[in-house]
């Protein structure tokens, strides 16, 4: 078994069941064998003197869990080697805040805090009744005594022991340790459930995503199963309770029973709550699968019939492709353009282009939008081995941010290129909001409720951003310029030393050529490059 297993991560066949993830599940450790235990979450479970609890799914519900006994206990979550450390540094701040009774001060004795750690292991073994009405006298006792907020603190604390005790759900009397488990199937996907049974409690549960061939039978999926999980889990159950019997079951006890060093047992219950048990879980692996469908069926539909819609709409055969574009610039400074990609409904992020408009001065969209589309699609018909992938390929659609002027104006380039390819325009309304498509000299509607307009329109906000956030990046770059940047031979440890020793561009500017050439970093010829520079300015 072992073998298989190993020859199954290595070779990794295409339709054998695998585990999609690697997960190790968190234990509650309880530090039995120092004088002065501690609570801590361990991810192994190692042979030594501690006591562990679990394992547990939920990593965050282990740590809320130990935060409430440190509440609940007064437990020290400190590194102190006690009591060889006892005195030698003053308390921590979780005994200032009532977290701790300081044993590294000598404040509890040894004895009283042991009976703190018995009621802790007690509390983690699911016996709640006892400290459930310790907290509540104490509640009663200080809101009778009108303090009030104590008796707030004791509440919290009664309701997070509540939440716990709630999780723990008692399944049966006899305090085994099992697991439950079951298998849903849908053509490649499966889905095995997992329930946790520890001490006779439903700790927990957990769902694990499979490749599987549409042959494999559901014993087949589950034998595979059990061998590939219990070859890397820390800890294994004394029972397993499966739907129906697998092929080399006493082999399994028995490589199961080796590992835990106890005997393990596979059972198939056909009745009563443990029947009741396995079918709950079967039901679990199904919904699961299902939620799973239909979540991806929905993003499908976000994205490939979001596009499909599209196609539709303006009587294309298929839109894989599209791109868009957008203006940015504050008066006519700093003009940027951008190019955004989507592909099968989705942004592709690694195609996404910006363009520093080079040839138009002042506010004009429109020549600038001619130059980023007639940049763009130069670089596609003019291609080389240099030439990005981005502008290689050509798009199923372009899409304008804007009506009949920026889909002429589109057409007018791919013309003047002799390129033949669709380009459509997102038209707003006067509150700037997308209502339509022009296309072929038509504006066409578009159901403002469907997936294709809530495509379009993540396509124009994605087009915006894109070139917002780089004129922004350059606006910003262009505010921190200093005039000193254009002297010619002047770099930036010479502008540094002319600030640190004149502190002002006035008082540079008013030095002679000796003063400046007396400056660290600075010779003759460049002093003179600074005083000309300022000379030539000022006449």
């Amino acid at each position: 078994l072992v073998l298989e297993c190993n020859l199954i991560k290595e070779h990794r066949p295409k339709y054998n069941t695998m585990l999609m993830d690697d997960k190790a599940y968190p234990f509650i450790k309880v530090t039995t064998g120092e004088e002065y235990p501690r609570i801590m979450l361990a991810r192994q479970m190692k042979k030594d003197k501690a006591r562990y609890f679990g394992p547990y799914t939920s990593s965050q519900a282990v740590r809320d869990t130990i935060d409430l006994i440190h509440k609940l206990y007064h437990i020290r979550s400190c590194n102190r080697s006690l009591p060889k450390d006892i005195g030698k540094e003053r308390p921590c701040l979780n005994y200032h805040i009532k977290q701790c009774e300081a044993p590294c001060q000598g404040y509890i004795s040894q004895e009283e805090y042991r009976k703190s750690i018995d009621e802790v292991i007690r509390f983690l073994n699911g016996n709640f009744d006892m400290i459930l009405k310790d907290l509540e006298d104490k509640m009663m006792a200080a809101s009778e005594a009108l303090e009030f907020e104590k008796a707030i603190e004791y509440r919290e604390l009664l309701n997070s022991v509540k939440k716990v005790a709630q999780k723990q759900k008692i399944t049966d009397s006899s305090g085994e340790d099992r697991d439950v488990m079951a298998v849903a199937c849908q053509d490649e996907d499966a889905v095995v459930q997992v329930f946790f049974i520890r001490g006779g409690r439903l700790i927990g549960r957990d769902h694990f995503y499979l490749r599987i061939s549409e042959e494999d039978k559901k014993s087949e999926i589950l034998n595979s199963f059990i061998k590939q999980y219990y070859a890397g889990t820390p800890f294994l159950p004394g029972e397993l309770m499966l739907p129906e019997e697998i092929e080399e079951q006493e082999l399994l006890e028995s490589w199961l029973s080796a590992k835990k060093g106890q005997k393990v047992t596979i059972r198939v219950p056909k009745k009563g709550t443990k029947e009741k048990l396995v079918e709950l879980a079967e039901e679990n692996a199904r919904m699961v699968l299902s939620k799973d469908k239909e979540r991806l069926k929905r993003e499908e539909g976000r994205t490939i019939g979001a596009a499909k819609e599209i196609a539709s709409l303006l009587g294309l055969e298929q839109i894989v492709r599209m791109e868009a574009y957008d203006i940015s610039n504050t008066s006519g400074m700093e003009s940027v353009g951008s190019m955004v990609v989507f592909e099968g409904g989705k942004p592709k992020r690694n195609d996404y282009r910006k363009f520093r408009i080079k040839s138009v001065q002042g506010p004009n969209d429109y020549a600038s939008m001619y130059e980023v589309l007639t940049r763009r699609f130069e670089r596609a018909k003019t291609g080389s081995e240099s030439t990005s992938d981005s502008f290689v390929r050509l798009p199923d659609v372009i899409m304008m941010d804007g009506g009949r002027g920026q889909v002429n104006m589109a057409l007018e380039v791919l013309g003047k290129l002799e390129m033949s390819i669709p380009v459509c325009g997102m038209v707003k309304d006067d509150n700037h909001r997308t209502r339509g498509v022009y296309f072929n000299n038509v504006e066409i509607p578009i159901d403002t409720s469907s997936e294709g307009f809530h495509l379009v329109t993540r396509i124009q906000d994605e087009a915006h951003r894109f070139a917002i956030e780089y004129h922004r990046s350059l606006r910003s770059k262009e505010q921190v310029h200093s005039v000193l940047d254009d002297i010619p031979g002047i770099g930036e440890t010479r502008r540094k030393a002319l600030m640190r020793r004149f502190r002002s561009v006035e008082n540079i500017r008013d030095a002679s050529v000796e003063e400046l050439s007396q400056t660290e970093s600075m010779n003759m010829q460049s002093a003179e490059s600074v005083y000309a520079f300022f000379h030539k300015i000022q006449h």
